[in-house]
């Protein structure tokens, strides 16, 4: 199965924004509640009178904009409504752009030097060999503007970064049925008994925890008076977190060939023997 649904991965990142409730302006305050003399009526109107009736209050953005506005004039509004739109693009860009690349990297991925003995495949750190992640996000990611393509490589090079001690550290047993007593002497190439990729553990997915993460994106973006860009690899990583574990149940890892020699093979006397000293070696596509 792919990478989960696409949909997915972007409603959860705009979900957990949405939940921040950022307003924007950000820390605005109305002055005219700093008017202490009640008999400064000329101070008192200024705010309230800088707008056309009609501006002073409009209906709000929908529950879904990724701000909310500080008051309901027209123009906290509309720069809410503005800007949570280009951050929406965003977030639908890089989102789609890591399923693209992760889709695109299995795809790719082949699992090498499978040691098997009997019916058992062990699966050691190295055995899955894939292509870096980083170019394949970069290539579809946002990067209309310099600030995009920052945003966007601080995500991708994070992503990158982390996947490839996870791929390189993944462990477990692959099934091989047939090898337990094989009627003999060299069982030809047959697949593994397909099996989740959730039951293969790596020491690197510490690395792709959300608030990992999060940190190294902060890390990779190096701009820390950019504006809501914490809140939001924060909504991204927490989003790829839930995806990811998903991904790894809904994933098999299938096809791995397996063959070897049968040592004990000596009909009449030992009709059948495992499989011993064999070797295991999957396709492209053998994670799917």
């Amino acid at each position: 199965m792919p990478w989960p649904p696409n949909d997915m991965f972007v409603m959860l990142a705009k979900m957990n924004f949405i939940a921040k409730g950022i307003k924007l302006p950000v820390d605005w305050e109305d002055l005219t509640d700093k008017i202490t003399d009640p008999e400064d009526k000329t101070g008192r109107d200024m705010y309230p009178e800088a707008f056309k009736p009609a501006e002073r209050t409009v209906p709000p953005n929908s529950p879904m904009n990724l701000f909310r506005e500080a008051t309901s004039n027209k123009y906290h509004v509309a720069t809410a409504k503005e800007i949570g739109e280009q951050y929406e693009k965003f977030i639908e860009g890089v989102c789609g752009a890591i399923s693209t690349g992760i889709g695109q990297w299995m795809s790719a991925a082949t699992v090498v030097a499978v040691n098997i003995v009997g019916p058992v495949g062990i699966l050691h750190p190295g055995c899955v060999v894939g292509p870096p992640l980083t170019p394949l996000i970069l290539s579809s990611a946002p990067k209309a503007t310099p600030m995009e393509l920052k945003y966007s490589m601080a995500v991708a090079n994070t992503i990158g970064t982390m996947w490839l001690p996870w791929h390189i550290g993944l462990t477990g047993i692959l099934s091989y049925p047939a090898f337990a007593a094989f009627p003999g002497p060299f069982a030809p190439p047959m697949p593994n008994i397909p099996m989740p990729l959730v039951a293969f553990a790596s020491p690197g997915e510490a690395g792709l925890s959300p608030s990992t993460l999060k940190s190294l994106m902060d890390a990779n973006l190096a701009d820390p008076t950019a504006l809501h860009a914490s809140d939001l690899f924060d909504a991204i990583s927490k989003a790829f977190g839930t995806v990811f574990q998903i991904f790894k149940v809904s994933t098999l890892v299938t096809n791995v060939l397996g063959t070897g020699p049968v040592p004990t093979f000596a009909p009449p006397f030992v009709p059948v023997g495992p499989v011993l000293g064999g070797i295991g070696t999957g396709p492209p596509g053998s994670i799917s």
